[in-house]
């Protein structure tokens, strides 16, 4: 790393800690030529990814926009909204997909919730798949029931 007084070429590392929840380091520099001490951040390189709506446009995928979502969905419930969405996105980052359909995206946050919590699953099921009806609302609660009954996690 380049000092920024003196432009050698390298220095030490002094001390270094984790910072924004663990997905960069700040390093503490010093030197080796003029011993000027500086800070240096080290982030991981992701992979932007491209949500394809039902449309056909597409736009990046808004962390914030899937939170407000799940938020919504987990409200007075017992679920770590922050951390499922956490998970969805390092899903898609570890699938090194550049792209997925908002389809594709709205069935794994059901998958997550449902996993978690079958009232927030329902409730962002009900927005997600657009309920028109009591009759598709009570078909989706039908089916969870049955599965419960028959002993299925899932």
């Amino acid at each position: 790393m380049k000092c920024p007084g003196c432009g050698f070429p390298e220095s030490k590392v002094i001390d270094s800690r984790p910072v924004s929840e663990g997905y960069s380091i700040r390093r503490r520099r010093e030197c080796l030529a003029c011993q000027k001490r500086f800070n240096t951040f080290e982030t991981v390189e992701t992979v932007q990814i491209i949500v394809v709506k039902k449309s056909g446009s597409k736009e990046l995928f808004d962390k914030q926009k899937l939170l407000a979502g799940v938020l919504k969905a987990t409200e007075k419930r017992p679920v770590d909204a922050v951390s499922l969405v956490n998970e969805i996105e390092a899903e898609l980052q570890n699938t090194l997909r550049q792209e997925i359909t908002s389809t594709e995206l709205g069935e794994l946050a059901m998958k997550k919730l449902k996993e978690r919590d079958e009232v927030a699953y329902v409730r962002f099921a009900s927005v997600y798949r657009e309920f028109k009806d009591i009759d598709t609302f009570l078909a989706e609660l039908n089916v969870l029931k049955d599965r419960t009954e028959n002993g299925e996690t899932n």
